[in-house]
């Protein structure tokens, strides 16, 4: 695949981006919210700077991180990692969960416009950029009222150039109805995989043409295949914590349905030379056209890795459809 020619439109930002970027929780390291874990365990620095160089060069040009990831120490990574090609590259970052550098902790929630512009001037100095390509709020649920002032306080903010374009991370598909039609959105990010489908969002996306940008595209590394039933997750991953809202663990431990629905679906994943991961990242692009998968990373290994699935593409539609045949006869959802 030509990675140049293969590239996907953000909205009608006018920004274009590789069709797999990197997200960047996991090199964040250690910080908490509601008092548990909720980063991957120990990162190494130097590592993840390598890391995201070794994506660039192998064709990635999108980079999605957050404030709170890490309390910020996500994109100090990522702006020491990118400071010689920002030019080369693009970067989401996102905001609305306030974080406490000082105690590694995620310390509440502020959309307001005021706040906005204090975090936005906070992730440029840790980024080290005068600009964001795009900007994202961060809590998904909010009042309609409260969201217009945030869309409209990042409309001023794309207009002082600060930002290129702003989009939404959230599962609440009434309210990208209702907002998207308000709004110059780019982009709404949600969760997506093959384990996890989003129908409904991802038509609201395509219907206001916005890209849907894909977290979690590899289920929190269930889709590695690195985890088997036996497998343990330490208390400090935020995937054995306890948070209520994770999917793919339950105490640490590989969810058994999920593992079912994957035993189901790896001999297609894993067709034409694809790595598991690279077959449901190959998932997530074939999903639909205006998709934009975020897998996560800790190494140069994981990062070629995932960088390698732009030259194999997406699935083929026959493959699209035998996972889903085969997922069907699960029940899946």
């Amino acid at each position: 695949m030509d990675t140049l020619r293969s590239l996907r439109p953000l909205g009608t930002s006018g920004i274009e981006v590789s069709p797999i970027g990197l997200g960047c929780w996991a090199i964040g390291g250690h910080f908490t919210l509601d008092g548990k874990p909720d980063g991957y365990g120990v990162v190494d620095d130097d590592e993840s700077v390598r890391a995201i160089q070794c994506a660039i060069e192998r064709g990635v040009t999108f980079f999605d991180t957050a404030d709170a990831y890490g309390t910020g120490h996500s994109e100090e990574v990522l702006g020491r990692a990118v400071a010689g090609v920002r030019d080369q590259i693009v970067i989401a970052t996102k905001f609305g969960f306030v974080p406490d550098p000082a105690t590694q902790a995620v310390v509440g929630v502020d959309t307001s416009p005021g706040y906005l512009r204090r975090a936005l001037t906070a992730s440029l100095r840790r980024l080290g950029t005068d600009y964001v390509d795009l900007y994202q709020l961060h809590v998904g649920d909010l009042p309609q009222a409260q969201l217009d002032d945030v869309f409209g306080a990042l409309d001023e903010l794309r207009r002082e150039g600060l930002i290129r374009s702003y989009g939404w991370s959230t599962g609440n598909v009434e309210l990208v109805r209702t907002v998207a039609p308000r709004w110059d959105l780019a982009a709404v990010q949600c969760e997506l995989n093959v384990l996890h489908d989003q129908p409904d969002l991802l038509d609201a996306a395509a219907g206001h043409g916005l890209a849907a940008i894909a977290n979690m595209p590899l289920a929190m590394g269930l889709l590695s295949g690195r985890y088997v039933a036996t497998s343990k997750l330490s208390d400090q991953d935020v995937r054995g914590s306890g948070h209520s809202w994770v999917r793919y663990f339950t105490d640490g431990r590989p969810d058994p349905v999920f593992l079912a629905w994957l035993a189901a679906v790896r001999e297609v994943l894993t067709s034409g030379g694809r790595t598991l991961a690279q077959g449901a990242l190959g998932w997530v692009l074939a999903r639909a056209d205006h998709t934009v998968a975020i897998p996560g990373f800790k190494n140069r290994r994981q990062a070629a890795e995932n960088a390698d699935a732009l030259a194999l593409g997406p699935l083929d539609p026959a493959a699209m459809r035998q996972i889903q045949q085969l997922l069907d006869e699960l029940g899946a959802v």
